[in-house]
């Protein structure tokens, strides 16, 4: 029988399957099923430090502006930080105990400094790992792509500099130069990187005449993207990768893997086909990994990575050699 172990977080699990952290992951008993139905490992729903923030400025809205409120302001700031942090904490613990597959932790912050206040909490409740869920949308024209990119590093250095847990990075790909971004950061010494989060996007509806959030979920086309970058990075970094969005099937996840990931992280089909559905994606690599005589998932791990591939040009073309033709109705 196949054997479908791999590593990623600095950890080793038994499949490649991660549970990406969402709704999904949000509470004791989810994760649990999650658990019991064969994932490799969980990453619970992020804390995000921008919700927090949300909270404490709508304190500040309600209370008005007297000396003697201004006096607390502190305090407050504590109380909900606290709070919030307490009831993650508590979960991981809650977890942890009856959890038998890698319970990872996952912040997103949105200011440098306040990383290592959370991960440090995280850590001593017994977290595995950490993820940091890193992201500001590069909106704001004043700042640079430096000024962007110092805000990563900084982040992550800031946490491992205060733990010992492994920690790991999930990113997006909205960066002037992606490729060399992934390799700083695999060179700061993180455990893995995931490409590439999923992030709300708005739509607009026409007949209301104002914005709405678009679909939450992926599908089954969007993971070409991770699947090129995968395949252009695995071969030059110093850490493990993980491939994320547009992730439905075995198949899908032997593409990643034969491209350089050691793991792939899902969401979206769960949303849809529930928990169960881990058994059927992993069946389903079983059996193509047996079709293709391959014993372990080392034995074609990166097998068509860029510097694998028989046609690694596949990789780096970035137009159309040709449209689609009325004959034909294909691209080359």
């Amino acid at each position: 029988m196949a054997d479908l172990s791999t590593r990623f977080f600095g950890l080793k699990l038994d499949n490649p399957i991660i549970i990406a952290s969402s709704g999904l992951t949000a509470n004791a008993e989810s994760i649990k099923r999650f658990a019991k139905c064969g994932a490799g490992a969980i990453v619970l729903k992020s804390i995000f430090e921008e919700e927090i923030k949300q909270e404490y400025d709508q304190v500040l809205r309600n209370a008005g502006t007297s000396h003697h409120f201004l006096e607390q302001l502190d305090y407050f700031d504590y109380e909900i930080r606290e709070e919030n942090v307490g009831h993650y904490i508590d979960l991981i613990k809650e977890v942890r105990k009856e959890v038998k597959v890698p319970i990872i932790a996952s912040i997103n912050c949105i200011t440098a400094g306040e990383w290592s206040f959370f991960a440090e909490k995280i850590e001593a409740a017994g977290a595995d790992a950490l993820e940091l869920n890193l992201f500001l949308l590069p909106s704001d024209i004043r700042k640079s792509a430096e000024d962007q990119n110092e805000f990563y590093m900084s982040a992550v250095e800031h946490v491992m500099q205060k733990v010992k847990i492994p920690v790991a990075v999930k990113i997006s790909p909205f960066f002037s130069n992606l490729g060399a971004v992934i390799q700083a950061l695999s060179e700061k010494g993180v455990a893995g990187i995931s490409l590439f989060n999923r992030f709300y996007t708005p739509d607009i509806d026409l007949d209301k005449m104002k914005l709405i959030p678009s679909s939450p979920f992926s599908e089954a086309v969007d993971y070409t993207l991770p699947l090129r970058w995968i395949g252009l990075m695995s071969d030059s970094i110093n850490c493990d990768l993980a491939a994320t969005t547009g992730i439905h099937d075995g198949a899908t996840v032997a593409k990643m893997l034969l491209a350089g990931a050691s793991a792939v992280q899902m969401a979206s089909v769960f949303y849809k086909k529930g928990p169960e559905h881990i058994g059927t994606i992993l069946n389903d690599l079983t059996v193509w990994m047996n079709e293709k005589g391959y014993q372990t998932i080392s034995d074609f791990k990166g097998k068509l990575s860029l510097k694998n591939a028989p046609n690694p040009a596949g990789y780096e073309r970035a137009q159309f050699m040709k449209q689609f033709n009325s004959d034909e109705k294909v691209i080359e």
